[in-house]
């Protein structure tokens, strides 16, 4: 992300915010079909009983292969179960295939096939079709290749997986969205953030073909996802939703699209579970979440930079909530200037600044981000069964970005930091924190401060020299958050200890 100082000052214990890029490597309703919501499922169809069907090993790609070889997209980002999408595919292949597989745990398999689709003709889609007012590139001309059913899929993320008759294959994601979140606690896809750095076409939020410059304004669902279809997905919610499941608490799914285009989709729900990069987000996301936390929803932000950037969504020729507009700078958005709060630029900018730590408890402070996870409070309940000390580090667990305490920035009160952790920020010195805060409903709210928290979960296959100590740390450190979110707001039992001012004048 880039950003530039507003209103408010970003000092993370006496140093101020450096600018820095976030170029890196690693209730969307759709088409309407007319027929009646199913009911949700029942109880006994939850979490833990559909973990123990036996999972499908299967699931990963055996070789991409080249981009034109098999590509493609869903006109739907989201269904409730029992309803219908329609698949578009572009491969240079007679035919192809796809195989539908629900991510959870499935005793370590990680997946279970739902549903398979005998072999479709395949066809060569048109080029990309580009809007030169927001540099938005679309395959909304593509014809659809097949209607997928998604009766007796259980909600939950999925991922398809596209054959072509050469071998080649690539992902793409769907969500079965739950009808009903009550008593469970919702995990959150981030899909306007994949969207945003979806370069699939030459043009994402952040690059277009001579750089930065010509970037889109705007970038649509309509189009296939980038490099293996699932990027994103993979790399930052695959292992904290395998863990998750593990756990058999009660889970529901949803999406960004949703949360933005569905006003009662917390109504009732425990705890709210953001993963690794939830960067992008609308007025109506921020408001609902806010507002059900002060109602006593319990949240957990696992990533960092989240609530970040503000966007706009606006309908595309296939649907409600397919556009995602963002400017990132109110003197190029036209919005600014008739209707200054929905100006898309940072959550913390003018005109209307509004910085995401009075909801997260922290703030986005670095990319790029690099150091060692560093507990302060090892006596926290979080960290019970831990073994952690004061002090204890984990290599390569902060980063590529990072949060940390906003000193002279709206903060909820009482608010604990539980890491406090010296990073390198491009060669320059800061922190990063995790925190804990409570609030007058009884809400507890984690926020981890760091963007590898999810990937640590994997251990050495996360890279950055994350060690298998610190996969056995976040995995039970989630654990302990997941089963005490379910449980009911977390500041009746948690109530946190106020340690603001400790933070801004000592350091640790």
């Amino acid at each position: 992300m880039r950003a530039t100082r507003g209103k408010y000052g970003w000092i993370v214990v006496g140093v101020l915010l450096t600018v820095a890029g976030c170029q890196f490597s690693d209730g969307d309703k759709g088409h309407e079909t007319g027929a009646l919501k199913p009911p949700p499922p029942p109880a006994s169809a939850g979490t833990a009983a559909e973990n123990a069907k036996p999972g499908t090993p299967d699931w990963k790609l055996h070789r991409k292969g080249k981009p034109e070889e098999i590509e493609g997209y869903a006109d739907r980002v989201s269904v409730l179960p029992g309803e219908t999408f329609r698949l578009f595919v572009s491969t240079t292949t007679p035919g192809f295939s796809v195989e539908a597989f629900r991510m959870g745990w499935y005793g370590g398999a990680q997946a279970r096939k739902v549903w398979s689709a005998p072999r479709q003709a395949g066809a060569r889609q048109p080029e990309a079709t580009f809007a030169p007012d927001t540099e938005t590139v679309s395959a909304a001309d593509w014809k659809p290749s097949m209607t997928v059913p998604t009766k007796d899929w259980p909600e939950g993320s999925y991922l398809l997986r596209l054959t072509a008759d050469s071998g080649a294959q690539r992902y793409v994601p769907i969500t079965v969205r739950s009808a009903d979140t009550s008593g469970r606690l919702v995990i959150l896809n981030a899909t306007t953030t994949w969207q945003a750095y979806n370069l699939w076409g030459g043009r994402d939020l952040y690059q277009g073909p001579s750089g930065y410059s010509d970037r889109s304004r705007a970038v649509s669902f309509d189009r296939p996802y980038d490099k293996d279809g699932a990027g994103k997905f993979m790399a930052y919610e695959q292992p904290a939703i395998a863990l998750a499941e593990k756990t058999g608490v009660k889970l529901a799914y949803a999406t960004d699209n949703d949360l933005h285009g569905e006003p009662g989709l917390l109504d009732g729900a425990t705890g709210l579970v953001t993963l690794g990069h939830d960067e992008y987000w609308s007025s109506a996301m921020r408001t609902r979440v806010t507002q059900a936390r002060d109602r006593g929803l319990n949240i957990a932000f696992l990533g960092a930079n989240a609530v970040n950037r503000h966007i706009r969504f606006g309908d595309t020729k296939l649907g409600k909530n397919r556009l995602v507009t963002c400017y990132k700078d109110a003197a190029e958005d036209p919005v600014a200037r008739t209707d200054p709060a929905e100006s898309t630029q940072d959550w913390r900018l003018d005109p209307k600044p509004r910085p995401e730590s009075d909801l997260i408890g922290v703030m986005y402070n670095c990319f790029p981000a690099e150091g060692a996870y560093t507990v302060r409070r090892p006596d926290h309940w979080l960290f019970a069964g831990t073994k952690v000390k004061k002090g204890t580090s984990f290599p390569g667990m902060i980063g590529p970005e990072s949060d940390a305490l906003n000193i002279g920035g709206p903060t909820p009160r009482p608010l604990e930091v539980l890491a406090h952790s010296p990073i390198d920020c491009g060669g320059v010195p800061k922190t990063a924190d995790s925190s804990y805060y409570t609030v007058k409903s009884g809400a507890g709210v984690f926020a981890s401060g760091t963007m590898r928290w999810v990937c640590a979960m994997r251990g050495k296959l996360c890279g950055h020299g994350v060690t298998d100590a610190a996969k056995r740390f976040t995995q039970k450190v989630t654990d302990t958050l997941l089963r005490a979110m379910t449980a009911g707001p977390l500041g009746r039992a948690h109530p946190a200890k106020d340690e603001y001012g400790k933070i801004s004048q000592s350091g640790f």
